[in-house]
């Protein structure tokens, strides 16, 4: 099993038991409240940078 393998399946480990301890509204909060709040730390200069991969432009 790769390194990759093994960290999905402790995520998804994880996430059922955090899914156990509190309510679902609160997990899916945590699930978009994480990468909003990581996307935000970004200067302008990186969020277009990461807008730019995100569209995959033709030619680079």
């Amino acid at each position: 099993m790769s390194n990759r393998t093994k960290l999905v399946i402790g995520g998804v480990v994880v996430g059922l038991i955090l899914l156990a301890w509190i309510p679902w509204w609160a997990s899916f909060l945590i699930i978009i409240g994480i990468p909003a709040a990581a996307y935000l730390a970004l200067d302008p200069s990186q969020r277009r940078r990461l807008r730019r991969a995100g569209r995959k432009q033709i030619g680079r």
